[in-house]
């Protein structure tokens, strides 16, 4: 994988370049006075259907999920 480390100024004016830079798979670190304060890197998007129902029964939703809650959790007393 390919690193560059800059430094935010720089990085405003060439922003397009380091987007391209991390599409490509590359890893972008943003540098304030040569300390690094962020990373830019590229966004996996899981490939694959989704199955439905795979999870079944494995959560419930109670009877009364819609309900007001009481006064008392709003007071803070609950």
């Amino acid at each position: 994988m390919v690193a560059k480390m800059i430094d935010v100024k720089e990085a405003l004016f060439e922003w397009k370049e380091l987007l391209t830079l991390v599409q490509q798979g590359g890893e972008v670190i943003l540098t304030k006075h040569g300390t690094p304060v962020a990373r830019l890197t590229p966004v996996t998007i899981a490939e694959g259907e989704r199955i439905l129902g795979l999870h079944a029964g494995s959560w419930t939703v109670s009877d009364d999920f819609d309900e007001p809650l009481p006064d008392d959790f709003w007071l803070g007393e609950a």
